[in-house]
């Protein structure tokens, strides 16, 4: 049987995720810098790692816009302090100047210490 208290957080943790994924899709620095763990640690589908500071540094620079950014099929997990999040990720992407856009299985690390943090983010992508 699901408790109250898990049913509450369930609900917590999907509100900040889609206000993460509507950061996301305006490249709103200002969220993501308060969303994003100071040791944030982003892998991308080809296996790339972006820390905090280089994930932000796309959208400042420019070089990354998304033009739709879209979140599904999210399964939670919780691990108290710890949410582990599994969705499916569709994206329209222009980087330096190149469209980018791809179908992607991404997990993302929830922790929760005084606020809610995006410790870790995977993304594989689906062919």
């Amino acid at each position: 049987m699901v408790s109250t208290s898990q049913i509450m957080l369930e609900q917590e943790v999907r509100v900040l995720i889609q206000a993460w994924v509507s950061a996301e899709a305006r490249g709103d620095t200002t969220f993501l810098s308060r969303a994003l763990a100071p040791d944030f640690l982003g892998i991308g589908p080809r296996g790339f790692l972006l820390t905090k500071e280089e994930w932000l540094q796309r959208y400042t620079s420019g070089d990354l816009v998304n033009k739709t950014f879209e979140l599904s099929e999210v399964r939670l997990r919780h691990y108290a302090p710890v949410v582990i999040a599994v969705g499916q990720l569709m994206q329209n992407t222009v980087y330096q100047g190149h469209d980018v856009p791809g179908e992607f299985r991404v997990t993302l690390v929830w922790v929760k210490h005084e606020e809610w943090v995006l410790a870790h983010l995977q993304l594989s992508s689906i062919i």
